[in-house]
């Protein structure tokens, strides 16, 4: 029995769930093993303790849950000061670009080169060249007395069908 330890078995279980056929073994080993002894010392200690520690009951010292209120009113009252602050880190990407493409429209609007005013002189040049949306619609020149009909309107609009007529 000198060769087989019981150190196996006491690491494997508890002592409560030890059968009674499994104590009377130990009982055996450690009156002739004094390292055994010494485990099933410590074991024996160690069980005790463990169930003395779990009958503790533990109350909270005096105004300790005021503390822990006041300590997370605190934090919160700091994170709501900085909620523009967080709220700037996570879109300030996002509204820098917004900027950046207004600025570059603007740019592009009033500096094109194609559309750069005319002198006052030159104005009436270039009026006298512009179409207008009667000019365009009906191909007339508004130099011309020529007045269009309803009729002829509609046919411009509405070209008969060469189909539908037969």
């Amino acid at each position: 029995m000198k060769d087989k330890h019981i150190t196996q078995i006491l690491n494997s279980m508890s002592l409560d769930e030890l059968s009674e056929t499994e104590l009377a073994l130990i009982r055996a080993h450690t009156a002739q093993c004094a390292a055994c002894l010494r485990a099933f010392d410590a074991a024996r200690v160690s069980a005790l303790l463990l169930k003395e520690s779990a009958a503790e009951t533990f109350e909270p010292t005096p105004f300790f849950q005021t503390r822990v209120l006041a300590a997370l009113r605190e934090r919160q009252a700091a994170q709501s000061s900085n909620v523009f602050l967080r709220m700037w880190q996570k879109t300030g990407a996002l509204v820098a670009s917004m900027a950046a493409t207004v600025a570059m429209l603007a740019v592009l609007t009033f500096l094109s080169p194609g559309m750069q005013t005319a002198a006052p002189s030159q104005n009436l040049a270039t009026a006298s060249n512009s179409y207008s949306a009667d000019e365009v619609l009906f191909n007339r020149n508004e130099a011309t007395d020529e007045q269009m009909t309803y009729e002829q309107v509609l046919t411009t609009l509405y070209e008969p069908d060469e189909g539908a007529a037969k």
